[in-house]
């Protein structure tokens, strides 16, 4: 049979699925084999090595003389995870190639505190927080007599355990080398909640009754950064900014976030965070609406529709254009944040050079933010909502 005529294939790790080649385990530690089936006939087990050679790069023969083993160098497999108060945004894939782009909302709660739903497919992800199950990964409208966490120590709670067990099993892996997230600004200069965080997520997590993900090394960064690797991947030329100040503003439904990198360097003094983020926008356009048609649809329903690419939401059966007030609304608190940059950034003895907005809010900022910086250029990172996943994975991949 011709080799060019294969008909199956089967790869797996030598040193944990292999009978035959496991004592050769203790050498082999960055290889795995791939046994390439020549044969419409040929089922055989290996059953001799030949021409082992240095770090296996030997050939493996079936008595059929039809089964070939050829050894690579394993790759390493990353994971960025941007958990929000929002949404859950996960960049997974193995390094060298592109990652796999996952946005979910970011409800999480135990499974008897979500509504039983009528219609359409249960689309929770099923996991268990110290053997309790919860469904993660679902809007929050959908939870009943669970508190939403919105506050600083969202990080050591169960809902977000819930969600980065999630995130494991979204990326379909069970061994993970590196997993990169962010901490909103502020709260990246605790380094006891970093120790904290670090320690929650490294190591073997039972996610599900019958399985089990391990997480080999965890990286934390300031939130923000995600979307500075993300930006400085789409230049091409990352020398364009090499000796720039470059503000990277990362507004988030929790907290508006920001750092300042100069020469590459991350100038601590001016990145901060500010609590006037999405929601707060959310909440000032449902009290405009209430005030122009008597009822508040209330920050979930303009969560889900803004999520769902809606342009209105439902006030007492009527269809109400929420463009109008999301806009006013933005403007309002939009200037809030650009005030609060501005004194951020005012004890810098240079210009900034440019601006970059990431995150899912960005586009609720752009404008004020334009306006209080009208002399620098300003982006939005393309399909703001993934930058800072994005660049978490570029960055634990590089």
């Amino acid at each position: 049979m011709s080799r060019n005529e294969c008909v199956g294939s089967l790869v797996c790790s030598i040193w944990r699925d292999s009978e035959i080649l496991g004592k050769f385990a203790e050498n082999l530690p960055n290889y795995i084999f791939s046994l390439i089936n020549n044969s419409h006939t040929c089922c055989g087990r290996a059953v001799a090595l030949v021409g082992y050679g240095d770090c296996g790069a030997g050939v493996l023969e079936t008595l059929y003389g039809c089964c070939e083993v050829n050894f690579k160098e394993k790759v390493m497999s990353v994971i960025g995870m941007d958990i929000g108060y929002s949404n859950l945004k996960i960049a997974y894939g193995d390094k060298g190639g592109d990652p796999v782009l996952v946005n979910r909302p970011a409800g999480a709660a135990p499974s008897d505190h979500i509504g039983q739903r009528i219609m359409g497919d249960d689309d929770a992800v099923r996991v268990l927080v110290d053997g309790r199950e919860f469904a993660a990964a679902i809007s929050h409208d959908r939870i009943e007599n669970w508190a939403r966490e919105m506050h600083k120590d969202y990080t050591t709670t169960d809902s977000y355990r819930a969600l980065f067990y999630s995130g494991l099993l979204l990326s379909g892996l069970s061994e993970i080398d590196k997993v990169v997230t962010g901490l909103p600004t502020s709260q990246y200069f605790d380094a006891n909640l970093r120790a904290r965080l670090v320690e929650t997520m490294k190591g073997e997590h039972q996610v599900t009754p019958c399985r089990k993900v391990v997480v080999k090394d965890v990286k934390i960064v300031p939130q923000p950064l995600g979307g500075f690797v993300d930006y400085l991947h789409g230049l091409g030329d990352p020398s364009q900014v090499e000796d720039a100040s470059v503000l990277v503003v990362d507004p988030g439904f929790f907290s508006v976030d920001w750092v300042l990198l100069v020469n590459g360097e991350f100038k601590r003094a001016s990145s901060g965070t500010s609590l006037d983020a999405a929601s707060v926008i959310l909440d000032e356009a449902a009290a405009l609406i209430s005030k122009d048609h008597g009822g508040n649809p209330g920050r979930g329903k303009l969560e889900n529709a803004i999520r769902s690419g809606r342009n209105t939401v439902s006030v007492f059966g009527a269809r109400i254009d929420i463009a109008p007030y999301l806009a006013d609304a933005s403007s309002k608190v939009g200037h809030i944040v650009g005030a609060q940059l501005q004194e951020s950034l005012r004890k810098e003895d240079s210009e900034i050079d440019t601006i970059v907005l990431v995150g899912g809010g960005a586009p609720f900022y752009e404008a004020a933010i334009k306006a209080a910086f009208h002399q620098v250029p300003v982006s939005v990172a393309h399909d703001s909502v993934f930058a800072n996943a994005r660049g978490f994975w570029r960055g634990g991949a590089a």
